[in-house]
This record gives structure tokens, C-alpha cells and sequence, in this order.
């Protein structure tokens, strides 16, 4: 009888401990609008936000949305795929920003996201350091404290080219000021945003693309409407066009641009800087 009652004391100290032992991290976990961020963020007991999944998920890993909600904003410093395809999935992003991607050498994925700045957010999605970031079939808009963007590039680190790909996605109503709009290469020093646009409508923004010298931007199958000018183009940027409609927007392009001669720049205000010849010698339809 001692030796059971001892053991039964023992157990009792080790239980609780084991329950309040850390979980390891996960391969992928799981946010739910219901959700509690006090779970493991496991497919039957999920987190309620996507900071909290991210720090139970392992680098490399996956967090999925079970059903719609709103998930709160996200700082990303490891490589991750968060990927809410199937359901709505709202970032609210009220004076701050929705997402920033900051470490070098991650790849992060972010597919079927609605990120909203409801006029007073800063960035959308914010690169400061990656090796490549992968925006899917999402939404992002109402961006527009001053110079606040969509998606804005802007790393630093010396003899970087974080490569950021945006397709199938709406990107609308951001940025107010020259620096704003909807996609924003704006690295500096040795650095260099490889930026490719494909299938992407840009529309109400201030710039609908701006870019700086250190920008390199190739667009195609995308629509560029309603902005105050659809693309911007500083000396020195690259920026090519394949496929691509630039219709009823303040200028369509300021700033030197190439063009693959099969895109269509009409009804604008102004239809701005006529794109150079690349790989085809045709006229867009539109420019003289």
C-alpha cells in the first residue's frame, strides 16, 4: 500500500507537468473564427489568430483557415505557406500593417487572403527581407496613410533580390501621395526588387505601380484602371508589359517603359510615356 500511494504521488507531480509542457511546433496548424489562441492550433482545437498559429507552426510549414473570420495582422520572420483558399479569411489592418515578411532568405506563400487597411493602414504586405514571397487569389485594399501601399518591396540588405510574384489577385483604393499606390518597388543601395505582376487588376490606387531605380518589374495579363497614374516609372527602373490593359486612369504611364507591342493604353486622361519596342516591333493599341 506505501509503495502504491507513493507512486500515485509522484504521478501527480508529473501529470501536471507534462500538461504544461510546450507543444512542439507543427508542420501546419490551424485558425478558425471561433478558434482560442490558448489551443495547440491542431485541426480540432484551432487558434484564433494567425500570430498565434505561427508561432506553434514549424519553419516551412502551413497554417489553413477552417471557416471564415477575422485573423488579425502577421509579422513573418521563417518560411511559411498560409494558404485560406476555400474560406474568407480578414486581416484588419487599421493604422498599421497587415503583413511584414522580414528575414532573409525565407519563401513565404499567402493565398486567399482579404487584407484590409479600411483607409488608415499603412502596408498591405510589406517586404522587408525574403528570398521570395508568393501573393495568390487574394484581395488587398484601403491602404491610404500618405505614401501606404499595397504591396511595397523595400529591403535594404546589401546585394539583395528578393523576387515577389502577385497573381490572380485585386489590389484597389491604396496610397494617396507619390511614394503610395498599389505595388511599390521602393529597395535602396545594392538591393533590388524582382517584382512580376500576372493577372492582377490594379484599380483607384495612386500609382497602380510605382518603382524606383532599383526596381525591376515585369507585368502581364493585368488591368491598370482608375488610378491617378497607372504606372511609375523612375530613371532607371525596368519595367516591362505584356497583354495588359491601361484604360481610363489620370496618366497610364509616367516614366520609361518596354513593351511586348500587344497591350491596349486607350481612354485614359493622358496616356502618358509611350512603352519602347521589346522582343516585338508592334504599336500598342492606343499609342502613337
Amino acid at each position: 500500500m506505501r509503495r502504491i500511494a507513493l507512486l500515485a504521488i509522484a504521478a501527480g507531480f508529473v501529470v501536471p507537468l507534462m500538461a504544461s509542457a510546450p507543444a512542439h511546433a507543427q508542420s501546419r496548424t490551424w485558425v478558425s473564427g471561433v478558434g482560442d489562441d490558448l489551443n495547440p492550433c491542431s485541426r480540432t482545437a484551432p487558434c484564433k489568430t494567425f500570430s498565434a498559429a505561427i508561432s506553434k507552426t514549424a519553419a516551412g510549414g502551413i497554417i489553413n483557415c477552417i471557416d471564415p473570420g477575422g485573423f488579425g495582422t502577421l509579422t513573418i520572420t521563417k518560411s511559411i505557406e498560409v494558404d485560406c483558399l476555400n474560406t474568407k479569411a480578414g486581416m484588419l489592418a487599421a493604422g498599421v500593417n497587415g503583413v511584414t515578411v522580414n528575414a532573409a532568405g525565407i519563401i513565404v506563400v499567402l493565398r486567399g487572403l482579404s487584407i484590409e487597411g479600411i483607409g488608415t493602414g499603412l502596408v498591405g504586405v510589406n517586404v522587408l527581407a525574403a528570398a521570395a514571397v508568393h501573393i495568390e487569389k487574394s484581395t488587398i485594399r484601403g491602404f491610404r496613410a500618405g505614401n501606404a501601399a499595397g504591396v511595397r518591396v523595400a529591403t535594404t540588405a546589401a546585394g539583395t533580390t528578393p523576387e515577389v510574384v502577385i497573381t490572380d489577385s485585386h489590389i484597389t483604393d491604396n496610397g494617396t501621395a507619390a511614394l503610395g499606390g498599389g505595388v511599390v518597388g521602393a529597395s535602396t543601395g545594392t538591393s533590388f526588387a524582382l517584382i512580376t505582376l500576372n493577372n492582377v487588376r490594379l484599380a483607384n490606387n495612386f500609382n497602380g505601380a510605382a518603382n524606383n531605380v532599383n526596381s525591376r518589374m515585369r507585368i502581364s495579363h493585368s488591368v491598370f484602371t482608375g488610378n491617378t497614374t497607372g504606372i511609375q516609372a523612375d530613371a532607371g527602373a525596368q519595367v516591362s508589359l505584356g497583354d495588359t490593359d491601361l484604360n481610363f486612369n489620370g496618366t497610364a504611364i509616367s516614366g520609361a517603359t518596354t513593351s511586348f507591342g500587344n497591350n491596349r493604353i486607350v481612354g485614359n486622361t493622358a496616356d502618358g510615356t509611350a512603352p519602347s519596342p521589346a522582343g516585338a516591333p508592334s504599336t500598342d493599341l492606343g499609342q502613337k
